[in-house]
């Protein structure tokens, strides 16, 4: 099927969903060019025709992952009725990303890429990254100027959070011995974060 895909003009993608595959199954430095060009079915030289080499492919499976993390956390924030709920949605469609796409999330935010040296990478993870800035910025507003901090600062705060319950309590151990749900970690969490900066009441 891969070679066939080849002819049809789609061995682009098939060269990107093979190293999706081994991103996950081998990290970021466990395989070669060779070895995506086996997987996609094609030769160890077909790749060449596209990527200038298992970088490029890496940069592709990034782009494409900010593009769907994107969509995820469009939808997350636009289905939610109050800022609060668009700000804890957002928070959950990020652990559901990195469980869905572990490929994706890997190229994105493991593999050592220098996204701001690709404009279309970086155009790709700021538009995600709007999304939880505009959540901050709707939910930080009843806050008086002077105790206001930076939406983005709020934004990075939360994002920090979540990367940080995605690689220790959402993918294995040490997480898997964890008596919390990374979900609960999470809504604790931003709870404790946002009570202490005023945003929401300590009733609530």
């Amino acid at each position: 099927m891969a070679k066939k895909s080849y002819h049809h003009g789609n061995l682009r993608q098939a060269l990107v969903d093979a190293t999706t595959t081994l991103l996950e199954t081998k990290g970021p430095t466990g395989f070669t060019m060779a070895e995506a060009a086996k997987s996609a079915g094609v030769s160890a030289a077909a790749p060449y025709r596209h990527f200038v080499g298992r970088e490029e492919m890496i940069g592709e499976v990034a782009l494409q992952g900010f593009g769907i993390f994107a969509e995820l956390m469009d939808f997350a924030s636009a289905k939610a009725a109050t800022p609060l709920a668009a700000f804890e949605s957002v928070g959950r469609a990020y652990l559901a990303f990195a469980r869905k796409h572990p490929g994706h999330y890997i190229a994105m935010f493991e593999s050592g890429l220098k996204i701001n040296a690709n404009a279309d990478l970086a155009n790709a993870a700021n538009r995600a990254m709007d999304v939880l800035n505009s959540a901050a910025n709707e939910l930080s507003k009843g806050l008086p100027a002077h105790r206001r901090p930076p939406a983005m600062m709020i934004s990075q705060h939360i994002w920090a959070m979540s990367h940080g319950i995605v690689e220790l309590f959402a993918r294995g151990e040490p997480g898997s011995n964890s008596p919390f749900s990374p979900e609960e970690l999470l809504e604790t969490g931003t709870g404790i974060y946002l009570r202490g900066l005023g945003i929401i009441p300590e009733d609530h």
